[in-house]
């Protein structure tokens, strides 16, 4: 059967949209573009907080970009790509994603301004490559290799990653306590230190200052001591992890037991009653006094405990164990009868406090603890909230230096030294591939920029500062966020960890290349409950 001329050919089905060339590539910067504007204004010390509302009223204020990207609803693929880029730059380095999001936002707006100059796609993006790898080579020639037994730069690099937290007084402590914590669980693994973010417990409660939140050198449980009679603080404490029943299995099948005899009831009873007591007698043969145990505690094991003033705790998350086992150097045990003294962890105490409304056991002053815990105390629960987040980057931000102890001036000056650098070596590239190479160069320029419009200062003049004083050999130089001007980072010790920039670096470029890569969006119809459902959501997309 032919078609008569002119007869259109229906391939894609009813309800789908489809953008092509252009049109596409418009569309989606422009949603990529939405997305950077939107936490542009929280960067820097000075940035603004962002207020969110989700759709059953709850209220998050924040100026943590993973945080504001991870909540708001968007739709659009492209906009949805830009913000896997702030979870990969969360997810791998911990901070920067800001940083990250910005850099992709603005590399997309110069590549729009050189296609609409003819140039294509595929030409943007192997200029941008060449700028990229010339980028990553001076943040590795700039970057300072620093000593983790320097306490001092360390404070420095995590004062830094703080600097835009609202936790006034509190800052010193939390900066102390994201040092210290990571410190007490580095590790040699194949000859290099590492540190498992997974090894630091952040519990919170609400109450008291955030001035008074404390590092625990070991592991802050969330259960109660299982009966009244026993003891709630244990010195010089000899902890068995136990994850086994502390009670009579059921069997998997029905069975039914016909006693004929009223004495053999007791028989049965006290034969029970033996097996339990056998279990506490093991217990207490190796030297335990103190019992964590995954799974469940029988009355009658609870009374023999509590009898021989052991202190014991039931249905231990399985994590905690792990972590009880890091912090005490014990070993979990799955079968009572391979029990021995040398299976048992150590800790200076063991005790059950009352935090709040609740009850806890905490198991500390252990001798060199693979985990510790922090106990975060603030009177409000979204204080509590930010305060979480801002320890969670502090704590990256340290694992990022156990991981690359290499640091680089913050304030905008390694962008700008990266921008000079590459506008003195794009003459050596022929054809548009220049062109492109020179838009990254005043893409990273956004950064220090968007710091000084933060600021409130001039970013013109501020920029013109920042050139002239780069152009001098001052690679340190950078906004003075505070006093107005440029000034020297490193002197004034704001540095930042090179691992989080070349991540930034490399997770911006990546994202801005897929999207301009595409040149045809194909839509499918949403579902019709999906549509009632949207058409009920007062919830913003973009």
């Amino acid at each position: 059967m032919s078609l008569a001329p002119g007869q259109p050919v229906i391939i894609l089905k009813e309800g789908t949209t489809r953008t092509q060339g252009r049109s596409a590539q418009r569309n989606n910067i422009a949603a990529a573009k939405i997305i950077a504007e939107i936490v542009r204004t929280t960067l820097g010390p000075k940035g603004m907080d962002k207020l969110l509302v989700d759709n059953i009223g709850d209220v998050i204020v924040t100026n943590d970009g993973a945080t504001i990207l991870e909540k708001i609803d968007v739709e659009h693929p492209a906009a949805k790509m830009i913000i896997e880029v702030a979870k990969s730059q969360d997810h791998v380095v911990g901070d920067g994603t800001t940083t990250a999001v910005i850099l992709a936002g603005e590399l997309l707006r110069k590549a729009e301004e050189l296609i609409e100059q003819k140039i294509h796609a595929s030409t943007i993006i192997s200029g941008y490559k060449k700028a990229l790898d010339k980028a990553l080579e001076v943040i590795n020639e700039n970057a300072i290799k620093i000593d983790l037994n320097d306490r001092a730069t360390l404070r420095k690099v995590i004062t830094t990653s703080l600097g835009s937290k609202s936790l006034g007084f509190a800052m010193d402590r939390l900066v102390d306590i994201a040092v210290d914590s990571v410190l007490s669980v580095v590790k040699e693994f194949n000859g290099k230190q590492r540190a498992d973010k997974d090894d630091i417990q952040i519990v919170k409660k609400i109450g008291k200052s955030l001035g008074e939140t404390e590092l625990i050198r070991g592991v802050v449980v969330d259960k109660e001591v299982v009966h009244a009679a026993m003891p709630k603080r244990v010195e010089n404490a000899r902890i068995a992890l136990i994850d086994s029943p502390f009670e009579i299995e059921k069997t998997e099948f029905s069975a039914e037991i016909r006693i004929r005899d009223p004495l053999k009831i007791k028989e049965f009873l006290d034969e029970e009653t033996n097996i339990l007591k056998g279990m506490v007698d093991k217990v207490k043969a190796v030297g335990a006094n103190v019992v964590f145990c995954q799974k469940g505690i029988d009355d009658a094991a609870q009374f023999f405990l509590a009898k021989e003033g052991i202190l014991a705790v039931r249905r231990v998350k399985k994590s905690d164990m792990e972590k009880l086992a890091k912090a005490t150097g014990g070993r979990v045990v799955t079968n009572f009868e391979d029990l021995s003294p040398k299976d048992l962890g150590r800790a200076g105490l063991v005790e059950e406090r009352k935090i709040g409304e609740d009850r806890m056991v905490f198991v500390e002053k252990c001798e060199n603890p693979k985990a510790v815990a922090v106990l975060l105390r603030a009177g409000l629960e979204r204080q509590l909230d930010e305060a979480e987040r801002a320890l969670n980057d502090a704590i990256m931000n340290m694992i990022d230096l156990v991981d690359d102890p290499r640091v680089v001036p913050g304030g905008g000056a390694i962008e700008e030294e990266i921008a000079r650098q590459l506008r003195q070596t794009a003459g050596k590239l022929s054809g548009k591939e220049q062109l492109a190479y020179l838009a990254f160069a005043e893409a990273v320029e956004a950064i220090p920029r968007t710091l000084a419009e933060n600021a409130g200062l001039e970013p013109v003049e501020i920029m013109a500062q920042l050139r002239h004083a780069h152009e001098n050999g001052q690679r340190s130089v950078g906004v003075n966020i505070f006093g107005g001007g440029v000034i020297d980072m490193l002197a004034k010790g704001v540095i930042e960890p090179a691992k989080v920039k070349l991540h930034a670096l490399r997770s911006s470029f990546e994202a801005a290349s897929m999207i301009l890569r595409i040149d045809d969006v194909v839509a499918a119809s949403k579902k019709k409950e999906e549509k009632k459902k949207e058409g009920e959501s007062e919830t913003p997309e973009f």
